[in-house]
C-alpha cells in the first residue's frame, strides 16, 4: 500500500474509482444527470457510467475547453452535468472557460481532476495536477473538496451533486488506505476530526490524511500527542475548527500534496492570522515540480512522507504555545 501501511490501514479503492461508481448510482437516482468526459474516461473512471447510460454520457475528445463549453449549455439547459479529465488538463488547460462559462454565471457545474498530485508516479509532471487547489480556489463561488478516501469519496459526491453551484473535486490515481466508516457524519465544508491530541493539530487533505495519522501514532511513541484534522473541503473553509485547533493545541502543520503557493497552508495561515494565530509549518511540494518515478518513491524524495511531518512538527514543540484572551 501506498501510505498507511504501517498504523494497519486497509487498503481500499482508489478515489477516482468510488467517483466512477457513485456517478452511477446518481444516475439511476437523477435521470437530469449527465457525464462529459475529455477522451480520458478509462481513466477517470467516468466510462462506469458512459456503460450504464450511454444516452447521457458525451466525449468530447482532447478539449478541455470544449469540454467545459458543452457542460455549461447543458446547465443552462436545467441538466446537471459532472465533467472530469485529468486535474492537470482541466483546470491548466481550461481555466479560462471554467472563470466565465461555470464561475462567472454561477452554473451548477460540477468539475472532478483526476490524477492530482504526483502519486501518479510514471506518467510525470505532465499529468501531474498540483495547481489545482489553488487555481480551483480562485474561481468565485466554487466549493473545492479533496477526499480522503473513497468512504469519503461516495459521501462527498452526493453532497456535491445535492449542492446547486459549481463545485470542484481532486481524485487520485493509486488506491488509498480506507480511514472512514460508511457510519462517518462526514460534511461537506466541515472539517473532521479523526484523532483528538493536545501538544499539535495535524491538518491535512486528500492522501495526505492517511500520512498524517502515521506522523501522529509516530509522534505518540514520544509522548506527543498530535491532532488529526481532514479539511477535506478547502472552500468554504471551516474556520471555526481550525481556530479551535489552534487554540487548544498552539501549533498547526499543514500536510498537502500540492505546491506551497495556494494551496491548504495558504488559505489556513490566512483563516488563523485573522482569527488566531500561532506558529504553523508546511509540508508541501514547495515551489517545484516533480519528476517521473514509483509513487511511494517520488512521496519520499518530495518530502511528503509521515516522518516529514513528524520533522514539522518537532520543529514547533519546543516553541511556546501563545496566550490570549
Amino acid at each position: 500500500m501506498l501510505v498507511g501501511d504501517s498504523i494497519g490501514l486497509k487498503e481500499g479503492k482508489a478515489t477516482r474509482v468510488a467517483f466512477g461508481e457513485t456517478l452511477v448510482e446518481l444516475g439511476h437516482e437523477d435521470p437530469d444527470l449527465v457525464v462529459v468526459d475529455a477522451d480520458l474516461n478509462n481513466s477517470t473512471r467516468t466510462d462506469l457510467f458512459a456503460r450504464a447510460f450511454p444516452e447521457r454520457f458525451f466525449n468530447v475528445g482532447i478539449a478541455e475547453s470544449n469540454l467545459v463549453g458543452v457542460a455549461s449549455g447543458l446547465a443552462t439547459c436545467g441538466k446537471k452535468p459532472w465533467i472530469a479529465s485529468f486535474a492537470a488538463f482541466m483546470l491548466c488547460n481550461a481555466f479560462d472557460q471554467l472563470r466565465m462559462c461555470v464561475a462567472f454565471p454561477g452554473l451548477n457545474v460540477k468539475v472532478v481532476g483526476s490524477h492530482g498530485g504526483i502519486s501518479i508516479g510514471e506518467d510525470g509532471p505532465s499529468q501531474m495536477g498540483v495547481e489545482d487547489f489553488a487555481l480551483a480556489g480562485a474561481l468565485p463561488g466554487f466549493v473545492v473538496t479533496v477526499p480522503a478516501d473513497e468512504v469519503a469519496t461516495r459521501l462527498l459526491v452526493r453532497q456535491l451533486h445535492a449542492h446547486v453551484g459549481p463545485a470542484y473535486m481532486r481524485t487520485g490515481r493509486p488506491n488509498v488506505p480506507i480511514v472512514y466508516t460508511e457510519e462517518t457524519p462526514l460534511q461537506l465544508g466541515k472539517a473532521h476530526l479523526l484523532r483528538d491530541g493536545d501538544d499539535v493539530t495535524l491538518v491535512a487533505c486528500g492522501l495526505m490524511v492517511a500520512v498524517a495519522l502515521e506522523a501522529a501514532a509516530l509522534l505518540e511513541r514520544d509522548g506527543i500527542a498530535a491532532r488529526v484534522l481532514d479539511v477535506h473541503t478547502l472552500k468554504p473553509l471551516d474556520e471555526e475548527a481550525l481556530e479551535q485547533a489552534a487554540r487548544q493545541t498552539g501549533r498547526i502543520v499543514v500536510v498537502e500534496e500540492h505546491l506551497a503557493h495556494g494551496g491548504l497552508g495558504a488559505v489556513v495561515a490566512q483563516a488563523l492570522a485573522r482569527r488566531w494565530p500561532v506558529p504553523m509549518r508546511f509540508v508541501n511540494l514547495g515551489d517545484r515540480y516533480a519528476e517521473s518515478g514509483k509513487p511511494r518513491d517520488l512521496l519520499e524524495k518530495y518530502g511528503l512522507t509521515a516522518r516529514h511531518v513528524v520533522a514539522a512538527a518537532r520543529e514547533l514543540i519546543p516553541q511556546p504555545v501563545p496566550t490570549g484572551s
